[in-house]
């Protein structure tokens, strides 16, 4: 059965309901759309705000073939295959859906179709495509930001609801419609979702009353929606919500919250090892060097839960999240990277310094390559704490730039002290 949601999908510019920044008469990309001359560009937005569907009607609007992907499921091959196809086609439009998800092997292998024009792209995201797409991609494509639905949008979407089951035979009432708005969150999916299970709740009980609306209020709306809130939540967009809540309960050190997140995603079955798989990034994003041994744990949770399955693996799942909640946290190692590829991306690719070059020819000797290297470990009695010897491990331009900064915890505070020791000419530790 087809879902409300794709049912009520707009065909035309004048459906589309939103963002009427970017598509409103005179607004910028609905002027491109009227020219007919679109660059390739970058949806970024919220989920269920309508990127897909602008991206259909784009293509339906200027009768170009269009090409979709989603980057959790296809790689370079698809890429490649949709590229080759569309070289025998004229002004092929490719989308790809969640396109921060593609690796930099995989976002390369777009550049030379985009920048030749095979195809013009048109990628989704929910994240800041500064920091999840790459340069030389972002470089060739137009940045547009979506924005949540706001409660008048979110009134037509409703609106455009009842309608189409008037045009069933199937009458509609929303007496109330603060829960609806308040479950959706600006998210015309979870919306349609919402109604659409509501409404399908209530059908048997029309049919034996004749000439009975269905009424949604309040009340009607949270009733259903919390006694069918595990098959929701899988089923639609909020299972991202609860996988977010069973995160930040751990972050915030909240083993109550932690467990009770775990057990409404196992109740809405929640693949086992997706779950494991958050934990295994949260042990080093989030704990990183306060404890080690969580990662440790998270690894041996993940191994554990893809040998064991259901039922008996949530009890591996709640003990390691148990652990992580109750362990202390930090996310130095995290924020370091962070600092590290910004520092990469405001700089690009500078010189390894020539002491730090191997030097494996003459001429490479010659060059200076390895000159003036110091060996650590011929340094050793110069520390209590190993061989040291101080030398510049940076390129020219970002000497003495600091980047780890240890976290307040007791462990990270005996990795600042070594640090200290070693580095107080250098860096402020």
């Amino acid at each position: 059965m087809t879902p409300l949601a794709e049912i009520l999908r707009p065909q035309s510019l004048d459906e589309y309901i939103g963002q009427q920044h970017l598509v409103g008469q005179g607004a910028v990309l609905r002027t491109l759309i009227d020219s007919g001359n679109i660059p390739s560009m970058i949806f970024w937005g919220p989920p269920g705000i309508g990127k897909t569907t602008l991206a259909m009607i784009i293509s339906n609007t200027l009768h170009r073939p269009f090409h979709t992907l989603s980057a959790i499921s296809s790689g370079v091959k698809e890429v490649r295959e949709v590229i080759n196809a569309a070289q025998e086609e004229e002004g092929a439009i490719l989308f790809i859906d969640e396109i921060h998800r593609f690796n930099k092997a995989q976002q390369d292998s777009l550049l030379g179709a985009v920048e030749r024009g095979t195809i013009t792209l048109i990628g989704a995201t929910t994240e800041n495509p500064s920091f999840e797409v790459i340069s030389a991609l972002l470089s060739r494509c137009q940045v547009y930001v979506l924005k949540e639905f706001g409660e008048d949008d979110m009134r037509q979407l409703i609106a455009t609801a009842v309608k189409h089951y008037a045009s069933q035979g199937i009458a509609v009432e929303i007496s109330e419609d603060e829960a609806l708005m308040r479950i959706s969150g600006g998210d015309a999916r979870k919306l349609l979702n919402a109604i659409e299970l509501v409404v399908n709740r209530n059908i048997q009980t029309i049919q034996n009353t004749p000439n009975t609306p269905i009424i949604l209020n309040n009340s009607t709306v949270t009733t259903v929606i919390q006694q069918n809130l595990a098959f929701y939540d899988k089923q639609g967009e909020m299972h991202y919500d609860i996988i977010s809540a069973f995160i930040k309960s751990m972050r915030g050190s909240d083993p109550n919250g932690a467990v009770y997140w775990l057990a409404r995603m196992i109740a809405g079955g929640e693949d086992p090892l997706f779950i494991a798989r958050r934990m295994l990034i949260f042990a080093s994003e989030d704990i990183g060097n306060a404890n080690p041994n969580a990662l440790l744990l998270a690894n041996a949770t993940f191994e554990a839960v893809s040998k064991i399955g259901y039922p008996e693996c949530r009890i591996n799942l709640s003990q390691c999240a148990v652990y992580l909640a109750c362990s202390a946290k930090s996310n130095a190692t995290y924020m370091a990277l962070n600092n590290a590829e910004q520092a990469v991306r405001q700089w690009g690719d500078l010189p390894v310094p020539l002491h730090l070059r191997n030097a494996p020819t003459k001429l490479m000797k010659q060059m200076g390559y390895h000159d003036g290297y110091k060996y650590a470990h011929d340094y050793a009695g110069n520390t209590a704490l190993g061989g040291f010897a101080e030398q510049e491990y940076l390129p020219q331009g970002l000497e003495g730039t600091k980047f780890y900064e240890p976290g307040n915890t007791p462990r990270e505070n005996d990795t600042r002290n070594a640090l200290r020791s070693r580095w107080q000419s250098k860096y402020n530790y």
